[in-house]
């Protein structure tokens, strides 16, 4: 039977340890020093715990100091600045990361707004290439949009809103200049190219500086104005030599500039409003119903009822393709609205009009690959000249002018 060590509790009373003699039978000892545990019971040194024979010191700390218990140290406590430091440097990490995820998220409403509103161009114009009824196709682009936003609202998707009297008459009008504004968009794909109605489109600064300064009460710097005038000449110089060109095509996009630019300064100027504002989805979506009943009179009136089969069985028509085409654009066409407004909410009209350009410059250059549209070298650097001055004028609109001294 193996024998084995024991090592003692401090408090318990000991004899002199004393110096054993080994011994070629033995392979264990007696160790006096206690083992580092604050229990008062016997602890077991294992065979493995074999230590060289011991040697005692003359010095009384070191003869002793395995019967001396150690009094615990106290944790270091940090002094207040210290954790001052901390929390703000805490605070400033959590800033940095709400910002980026801020960025980022702007960055992918960007990206689906321009790739819903080239889908959306490519469909429509096909659509109204074969069905040159452009008050019918943006009617039946309300009505689905009107679906989408019922189906939201009934299927508990999205909060069922309480309106008001009051909010109804303030909303009005951004549905009229809303429905216009669609309207004449549709009339001119439907007249000219889809690069030549972007084109013309990107005067889109002009109008907005010019509304903005009307209702909101925001005074363009001298550089804003000088840069608005590449983006004129650009859109004159490209509309002298288009193809396309037609007066018809060519007033209905101007016509939607100022109509969209009217919307997007209305809606933020009605958004500013806390205590009646609304969110930016139910804002859109209100506005797409009120927009149907608008304009479905008018479509009666003007054109009729032309969407029936047999009215396109009549025409010569591939009833499927087109009934298909006309769903896929208005569905397009109701994400990137929606997109548009969630945007509008968080930028100013200015800036929203700077990404709408840079939208129009990828709606452009898709269009005329997708379509092969004829496009000659003055025409190119017409529209060029007219999206340098967007994007000179996105950089002067940050110059902040500087304060009038006393």
């Amino acid at each position: 039977m193996q024998s084995a060590a024991f090592s003692f509790s401090p408090s318990l009373s000991l004899p002199k340890p004393r110096t054993l003699t080994a011994s070629p039978f033995s392979t264990h000892r007696f160790n006096p020093l206690p083992t580092p545990s604050p229990s008062r019971s016997l602890h077991f040194v294992p065979n493995s715990s074999l230590f060289q024979s011991p040697s005692i010191s003359s010095s009384s700390s070191s003869r002793f100091n395995g019967w001396i218990s150690t009094p615990p140290m106290e944790p270091v406590r940090e002094s207040g600045a210290a954790v001052e430091v901390r929390a703000a440097e805490s605070a400033g990490e959590t800033e940095k990361t709400s910002s980026l995820m801020s960025t980022l998220q702007l960055g992918s409403l960007f990206g689906l707004w321009y790739l819903f509103n080239i889908y959306f161009n490519i469909y429509n114009k096909q659509v109204l290439k074969v069905f040159p009824f452009p008050v019918t196709v943006t009617t039946v682009q309300f009505a689905v949009g009107s679906v989408l936003v019922l189906f939201m609202w009934t299927s508990n998707l999205y909060r069922r809103p309480k309106i008001s009297g009051a909010q109804l008459l303030a909303i009005l009008p951004l549905a009229m200049v809303h429905t216009l504004g669609n309207l004449f968009t549709n009339m001119s794909l439907g007249k000219v190219a889809v690069s030549f109605t972007h084109t013309i489109k990107a005067m889109e600064p002009f109008f907005s500086v010019v509304l903005s300064a009307m209702f909101l009460g925001e005074t363009p710097t001298p550089w804003v104005v000088a840069s608005l005038l590449p983006i004129v000449g650009g859109v004159g110089l490209a509309s002298m030599t288009e193809a396309s060109f037609n007066w018809a095509g060519f007033w209905s996009a101007m016509a939607s500039n100022v109509t969209n630019q009217s919307r997007n300064v209305l809606s933020k100027k009605f958004m500013v409003k806390k205590e009646e504002s609304l969110d930016n989805i139910t804002l859109f979506s209100i506005i797409t119903i009120m927009s149907l009943f608008l304009l479905a009179p008018v479509t009666f009136f003007m054109e009729g009822v032309k969407i029936t089969p047999s009215y396109l069985q009549a025409a010569g028509l591939d009833v499927r393709q087109v009934y298909t085409r006309s769903l896929l654009a208005a569905l397009c066409f109701h994400a990137y609205q929606q997109v548009s407004y969630m945007i509008l909410q968080r930028v100013s009209p200015v800036t929203h009009s700077v990404g709408n350009c840079v939208k129009r410059v990828v709606v452009i250059v898709t269009s005329v690959l997708f379509f092969r549209s004829p496009v000659s070298p003055i025409n190119s650097l017409g529209t060029g000249v007219a999206l340098a001055g967007v994007f000179l004028y996105s950089r002067v609109k940050r110059i902040k002018p500087k304060p009038k001294s006393a």
